[in-house]
This record gives structure tokens, C-alpha cells and sequence, in this order.
């Protein structure tokens, strides 16, 4: 191989698309921008409301593992949830997917229904024909914040 051939650009010889994709995704600074601008726009909100009254199909998932040390096994279990219940969604189906809660979650809910009995204040209805969504974002929110003072 001469020095001539080692050297050759051959860009010009591959007749490729230009594109503006960068080389690298650089999701990790992308996905908060992401998730913001779909929390700004509702997307999840307008996916429900178009999907309700339709038939339902309902993934009871249950808490995860208590002991041990975390493992991609646990985020394989929530991928292969969050799949079943897309492709329901995608044939039509009323298919929400509400992780299931931690082993602490019950406590939790329990302190923060004894302050909503202190200020007299009335739990919303959390599941049936009754259920408001937004009070029920209401007292998730107040869980959560419960749970990370």
C-alpha cells in the first residue's frame, strides 16, 4: 500500500445524506427538555382523556423488592410493565401504568391521611367512578413530599 493510499480522504467517494444529527445523542443532557416540554403540553393528560371510556386493561403492579441491593433485573421488570401496557394502549385500549408504590408507600399514605383528618380536610377518592384526577395528583404530591423530608 503506497503513502498515497494510506493517506486519502475518501469522504468524497461515499455518497451520503448530510444530516444536522449530531455524532452523539447526549440524552442525558436532552431528556429533562424533554420531559419538561411534554409535562408543559400535557401529553400524558391528552393520552388519557382520549383513551377514556374505552376498554380498560388494568396491570396491577405490585411493590418492588424490599431487600437487597438494586439490579437491573428491577428496571427490567418495569420496562417489560411499561410495554405491556404501550401496546394495550396502541390497540386501543384505556391501559394506564402507575408503577406500583415501595413498601413504604401504605405508611406514608396513612401519615398523610392522619394530617388531612387533623386539618379536617377530605381524602379524595382514589379509584372508581368517583375519582378526581387532579386531587388524586394532589395527595401523590403531598406523599411524595412526605416521604422526602
Amino acid at each position: 500500500m503506497s503513502d498515497d493510499t494510506a493517506k486519502r480522504d475518501y469522504r468524497d467517494t461515499v455518497f451520503l445524506p448530510k444530516t444536522d444529527f449530531p455524532m452523539k445523542a447526549g440524552l442525558p443532557q436532552k431528556e429533562p427538555g424533554i420531559a419538561a416540554r411534554w409535562e408543559a403540553i400535557g401529553l400524558y393528560d391528552a393520552l388519557r382523556t382520549a383513551r377514556r371510556g374505552r376498554e380498560k386493561f388494568i396491570l396491577h403492579d405490585g411493590p418492588p423488592y424490599a431487600n437487597g441491593d438494586i439490579h437491573v433485573g428491577h428496571a427490567l421488570n418495569h420496562i417489560l410493565k411499561d410495554m405491556v401496557c404501550r401496546t394495550q394502549n396502541l390497540l386501543g385500549r384505556d391501559a394506564p401504568y402507575v408503577p406500583g408504590w415501595d413498601c413504604h408507600g401504605l405508611p406514608i399514605e396513612w401519615k398523610v391521611e392522619e394530617q388531612y383528618r387533623k386539618e379536617k380536610k377530605t381524602k379524595p377518592v382514589l379509584t372508581g367512578a368517583g375519582r378526581d384526577e387532579a386531587a388524586v395528583k394532589a395527595f401523590r404530591d403531598e406523599c411524595r413530599a412526605y416521604a422526602q423530608r
